[in-house]
Order: C-alpha cells, then structure tokens, then sequence
C-alpha cells in the first residue's frame, strides 16, 4: 500500500526512483580528559582542524561560484565567520585549558552551549543559523575524531531521491542533478540556505514532511512532486500511471518549450496577458526569459540579506539589479524592498523575540526602521533605472503613510545623486503589493499614491483565512478559493481599473490553471509565476475564452463556500481544458 506525504515545496519538478537515505549528523564524542602535557597540543589540534574546516567551506564557495554565481556562494560566509567567532574559538580552548577536555569534547560541548543559548532566544533566524552551526559541528567533529566526512554522494551508482532529516548548503551545493533525481526533508523551509541552493540547482525538493526520514527506506520506490510539496513511497499502479501521464506532458512541454514561449500569452478571444516570473536569485533570470517570461513581476532582494553576516554595499545590489533589467528590455522589471521577517532575518539584524513573527517587525516596517539598511536598496534602484522599465514594489503596505514616506526617502536620495552626477530615470514607477484585508479594503486610497497593484495571494489568503500556511495541520483549510479571497481579489480590480493603474498577481495561485482563470475572469490581466511554471500557464491561457472565463467568475463570486467556487471554475474551464493534463497543480484545488 502507498504511503503519502504532504510537506511544502522548496523546488519545483516531478521525479521518481529509488530512495537513498543520507544520514549525517554531529557524532558521538567520547567523554576524554588529557594530561596537562597534552594541552597545548589539543589546542593546535582544535586550531588545525578550524583552519582545515575553513579550506573545505572555500572549496564548497568556490564550487557555488562557478556554478551559481557570485552572490549566491556569499551563503557560505556565515559559517566562516563562526570559526573565527570568539564564542566558538575562546569558550572551546577554554574548556581544553581549564577542564583538560580533549578538544573534540570541548568543542562538543561549546557547540552545544550555544545552540541551547540560542534556542532558548526563540529568534526568528535561529533555525537556519542552527543548521550553519550543525554543519559545522559535524565537519570539525568527524576531523578532530579521524572519521571521514559524512554525507558523501560520489559513489552512488544510480540516480536516487535523497531523503534526510535536514540538509546543509555545503552538503546541497556538492549535488549533482544527474545523480540526485530529488531531495525529501522532514525539516527546513523553502527559504533555508540549502533550499535556495536546490532550486538554483534545479534539483526539485520537499520539505516540512515531518518524519519522512523515519518511514522511508533505502532503496524504497519514491514518487516525488516538488511543485505541490508531497512524495509518495511504494506507489501502486494508480499512482505511477498519474505520474507517468503528468511527467508525459511536462516532457512534452519542455520540449516544446522553444515554441510554446514565443506564442502570445493571448485567450481564444483575443484578450491579451502580461506573463511575467518571480525571481528569487539572478541566476534565475536567464531561465525565466528562456521559459517565456515578459518580464519580471517579483524580484525577491532577499538573497542579499539572508544568510549574510553584513550589510549587503549598494554597488552589489546595483549590479543585481541591473542585470536584470538588462535581461528584459522590453519587459517590466519589478524590484521588490526587503521582504524581511517572518521567517527571514539576515545575521546582522538584532531581532528581539515575537510571539507572532508573521504579525510582527517584517517587510515595509523593517526597512523603514532601518534606514542604514534600506536606503542603500533605494540608491541602487535609482541607478538600475537607466537599463530598463524597473519598478520598486513595497511589501505588507497598510496605509498610505507608509508609501508616502518611501517616496520621500526616494526624494531625498535622488537629490543627493544628482549632486554627485549620477543618472537614474526620474520615471520610474512605485507600486504596491497587497497582503492583507486590510490593504484590499483599503485600496481606494492606496492607488491615490501607487502606481500599480500587485496582489500577494500567498499570505493575503494566511491572513485573511486566520490560517498559517507554512502548519501541515492546517494545510486542508488554506485555500485560495476562500469566498472572501475572490471577493477581495475582485475589490482590488474594480479600484485599480477605476483609478487607470496596472493591477497583476504574484502569488502561487497564479501558477494554478483554474487560478489563472479566475484571476482573467476577474480582470486582472498580468500575472507572474514560478519560471518553471511559464510554459503551462500560456497554455492554458491560449486555450479558453475571457467571456467564459467572466461567467464563472460571477458565479464564484455568488458562490457561499470554497467548494462551490471551485465548482464554478471547473465547469467554466472543464469545457475548453483538459485540466488533467496539467500535471496536478489543479488537483490541490478540488481536493
């Protein structure tokens, strides 16, 4: 019998194979005192092994570089930094000093003091600098005790689906996705360093799946879909004939991906559609032009911050933004400020602790307490504007004061480059990206200081439902078919078609075939997904008429429960697409 998990997608892709199960972890370290002649040589062991620990992070940042970028290899700065910490070098020779511990043991238990410190911090950022710390506890450990380096995936004699209980960027970044079909964790989330690695990699993955470590087997017959975040072990006849007709057509998409992209994103009746990508590094954006996008609608600037030990220089961001201008000419390009909190926090930023992190210090209102951090981003922006149609798109906005005192800082910093002779577009454009219920109803307002709208489906229906979307018990009631989700949806275009403003979509329910009919019944006529989503999303746009797609709009919007709206959109949609054929997306939807 099959055994299914759902978890959340970290990395989009369909495979399937058998499971290898890699195990690592921080070793057991026996309890060793040493006679006071053996201090000073436990003391350069420990040193030895620290500069030994370093060599072999270099080697992993200079593999990242060459096959992901230079910015994308800054992930590994964290960890060099730790060993040097002074907490980390002084607390372990200490112990070697003072309690005459071997230094395996004493590093071991420094190691452990302040993974305990930290945790009980209940920092929001703890659980990715924890998983540094732990890469580098099994590293230096497994030197000082002569064991080689666990993890090690070069001997592996056929492709597999990695499953483990975490992951580190070290361990990601020596993956090779011909050998490594998927990755399947029981932790992590999809801004873990190591996740952000896999999808630049192009390596599909699942994580939140809780104990799939535990329940799986090496060797075991994996079905993995990194697009919806589940994996299915053992799967019986169904299950590999669904699999083999949704891989069937993705194959047949990505070989028609040349021509599928060159055709217009138009409806059967003529209604033309902007299709643009989400972007969460720049080595994506090369992909996302490849797959057909027309631009970028969500160009997350995360990547700068998380994970870094500073403060990114405005010229590294410049330089980001510019390339990805330059890659869309002729597209809209839309920068997103910092969307920090939550679940993101760079090292540099002394978070206090939060009940409700995800209510709390996050997005617009970080950056407008941190100007040190924030007006950096708005100099590089303004210099970017010469190569292109880039736009500036601030996040969790409620209230247009916010908005206002962004333009005044935007002000204030093009007066100072042109003191210093520095060209930008004065034309650039500011728009808005609404999340909550309290920005849709009050959108009126907002689009008197905007210049577009886009709508942020992933957290406005979290906040509007009352429903955390990253609690797999939770996952049954979040649904972005919700009756007061597509009734917001349609608010929000009414005011932004009324005031003569672009409004667009950004979230995951774009990339949904039956999202993605709702969102053009509704008006909305710019959407932007997942690059590896492009090529679907046109199809099914090319494949049913505006007219329809309005009819059942206005019958969801009558519709009292989320099952009736989505009875509606099937029965609109079910005439003109075969929604089978659309690899599962869909699927969540009518569950």
């Amino acid at each position: 019998m099959s055994l299914v998990r759902d978890g959340y997608p970290a990395a989009e892709g369909m495979v399937s194979g058998p499971v290898h199960i890699l195990t690592w972890g921080v070793p057991e370290v026996p309890h060793e005192t040493i006679a006071p002649e053996r201090i000073e040589e436990e003391v350069e062991r420990f040193d030895a092994a620290r500069e030994w620990a370093k060599g072999r992070i270099l080697e992993m940042r200079s593999i990242a570089a060459e096959r992901l970028g230079t910015m994308e290899a800054r992930i590994f700065e964290p960890q060099l930094l730790m060993l040097d910490d002074h907490e980390v070098v002084d607390g372990t020779t200490r112990y070697i000093r003072e309690n005459r511990l071997s230094a395996a043991r004493a590093f071991d238990w420094r190691m452990l003091e302040l993974q305990a410190l930290w945790i009980r911090t209940q920092n929001p950022m703890v659980l990715d600098r924890l998983n540094d710390v732990e890469d580098l506890q099994v590293r230096v450990l497994h030197r000082l005790l002569d064991r080689p380096e666990p993890g090690d995936l070069e001997a592996l004699d056929e492709p597999v689906i990695v499953v483990a209980r975490n992951l580190t960027p070290s361990l990601t970044v020596q993956m090779d996705p011909d050998r490594i079909l998927g990755v399947a964790t029981d932790l992590g989330t999809r801004t873990s360093h190591w996740a952000i690695l896999a999808r630049s990699l192009a390596i599909p993955s699942v994580v939140g799946l809780l104990d799939i470590s535990r329940v799986a087997t090496e060797g075991q017959e994996a079905i993995m879909d990194g697009r919806i975040g589940r994996i299915v072990l053992d799967p019986d006849d169904r299950d590999r004939e669904v699999y083999r007709q949704r891989r069937r057509r993705l194959q047949e998409w990505e070989e028609e991906i040349d021509l599928i992209s060159k055709l217009d994103a138009v409806t059967k009746d003529g209604q033309p559609v902007a299709i643009r990508a989400n972007v969460d590094l720049p080595s994506e954006v090369d992909q996302a032009r490849l797959h057909g996008a027309e631009g970028i609608g969500l160009f997350r600037t995360e990547f700068l911050v998380v994970g870094r030990s500073s403060m990114p220089e405005e010229e590294e961001q410049y330089q980001a933004y510019r390339q990805a201008a330059e890659a869309f000419p002729d597209g809209a390009v839309v920068i997103r400020t910092y969307d920090l909190g939550g679940d993101k926090f760079p090292m540099f930023l002394q978070m206090t602790r939060e009940e409700n992190p995800f209510l709390g210090w996050r997005a617009i209102r970080v950056c407008l307490d941190r100007l040190d951090l924030f007006r950096p981003q708005l100099r590089a922006f303004l210099r970017a504007t010469i190569h292109g149609d880039l736009r500036m798109m601030l996040p969790l906005v409620n209230d247009i004061e916010e908005v206002m005192r962004v333009r005044e800082l935007l002000g204030e910093e093009e007066e100072a480059l042109k003191r210093e002779g520095v060209p930008f577009y004065a034309g650039y454009k500011v728009g808005v990206l609404l999340e909550t219920p309290a920005a849709a109803l009050d959108a009126a307002e907002l689009a008197r200081h905007a210049d577009f709208f886009s709508i942020g489906t992933n957290d406005l229906v979290q906040y509007t439902l009352a429903v955390d979307r990253t609690n797999p018990r939770l996952a049954h009631l979040y649904n972005p078919f919700h009756p007061s989700v597509v009734r917001q949806l349609h608010q929000v275009s009414r005011v932004a078609r009324a005031a003569g403003i672009e409004v667009s979509v950004c979230g995951e329910m774009a990339a949904n075939p039956l999202g993605t009919y709702l969102l053009l019944g509704l008006d909305i006529p710019s959407i932007s997904v997942p690059w590896p989503a492009l090529p679907e999303v046109r199809k099914v746009i090319r494949e049913f008429r505006v007219e329809e797609a309005r009819a059942a709009a206005r019958k969801a919007l009558a519709a009292p429960t989320s099952r009736d709206v989505t009875r509606c959109l099937v029965e609109g949609i079910g005439a003109s697409v075969d929604l089978a054929a659309f690899s599962g997306r869909w699927s969540l939807s009518l569950g």
